[in-house]
This record gives structure tokens, sequence and C-alpha cells, in this order.
């Protein structure tokens, strides 16, 4: 099963820029820590609150090994978006349901240098690819905040449909919020 794939991305006015989505490996603790420190504030808004102790590279290897165990039970799949820098975003099928569902659920983030630059757009549409033909599912769902008009645009570019409002669906930020859902019928 291939997992990987390069993303070129048209970098406005320096050419094409290389990134790569691979799966997460256990020596990425430390790069991953640095991607989150990095985008710290960026990410406050869109994710649950975080101790402090989840920025550290201890911290990142601790919930990249529970990330591990369930890639090797075939129940998430994490990919980290690289270049020659280090990670520059993450992307995450997570709770896969075999059998007559064939689902997973989707997340994702891209470092705030690169918000805006079609990388998260890539990085779905590379996963969509792959979700179908190396994991053969069926359907992708994603959620995300009520207000996050840029995600929302990720996913209707890369052919996922609205199906709904969860209300209270997450606690992000320290509160209960509402979430837009979206699906994507692979087959």
């Amino acid at each position: 099963m291939i997992l990987t794939r390069n993303l070129d991305i048209a970098s406005a006015g320096e050419g094409t820029a290389q990134l790569l989505l691979r799966p997460l490996e256990a020596s990425d603790a430390s790069s991953l820590a640095a991607a989150y420190r990095r985008n710290r504030d960026h990410l406050a808004p869109w994710e649950p609150v975080r101790a402090d102790e989840f920025f550290s590279t201890a911290g990142q290897a601790t919930v990249m090994q529970g990330k591990l165990n369930l890639y090797e039970q075939g129940t998430e799949v994490p990919w980290v978006l690289t270049t020659a820098q280090g990670i520059f975003g993450m992307i995450t099928l997570s709770g896969i349901v075999r059998g007559p569902f064939l689902n997973a659920n989707l997340g994702y983030w891209v470092d705030v240098a690169c918000a805006g630059k079609g990388i998260a757009s890539a990085a779905v549409a590379a996963v969509v690819n792959m979700a179908t033909q190396e994991l053969g599912l069926h359907r992708i769902q994603a959620a995300t905040l009520a207000h996050n008009a840029a995600s929302q645009a990720v996913l209707k570019r890369s052919g996922f449909d609205r199906i709904g409002v969860a209300p209270s669906y997450l606690q992000i930020a320290g509160e209960w919020q509402d979430h837009v859902l979206f699906q994507r019928i692979l087959f």
C-alpha cells in the first residue's frame, strides 16, 4: 500500500514548492512539536484547549504513539506535510470503520505560513485519492466550525457535500460549538 504523495504547489512568484505528504513516523516528534509551537495561536480557535505539554517533544511523542497504535490497528492514518525545512501540516483519516460502512473522519491543518496557498486543498485531494485507491473506503466525513469558511471552501473544492449542522458537536477553544458536517461519497 502506497500512502505517500508528492504535492507540487505553485508559489506566488516563486515557482513550484515541493511538499511531501507521508505517513507520520515515530521520529517526527521534535519536528511536529516545533510545528505546533509555531502555529499555537493560529490553531487555537480551531482546536481543543491544549496543555503546555502537548507542544513539547515528549508530549508529541505520547500523542504520536497513540496515533501510530491506531494506524497499526487499521483505524487511523495520520499523515504529515513536510519539506526539507520540517513539518508544515497534518492530515488524518480517523475512526476508520470497515464492513458495510467503509467510512472515515477527515481532519487537517496547515502552517500559518502556508494558509491560502492551495496546500490544504492539494493534501485533501491526495488523501481522497488514497482513501479510494489504497484504503478502499466508500465515504469520508468532515466537520468544520460553523464560522470556518476557509476549511469549508477546501472541502467544497475537494468534492465534499454539506449534509447538515451538528449543534454543540465538539468542545473547541474551551466551548461546545456547532459544526457544519460534510461528506464525500467515493464510489
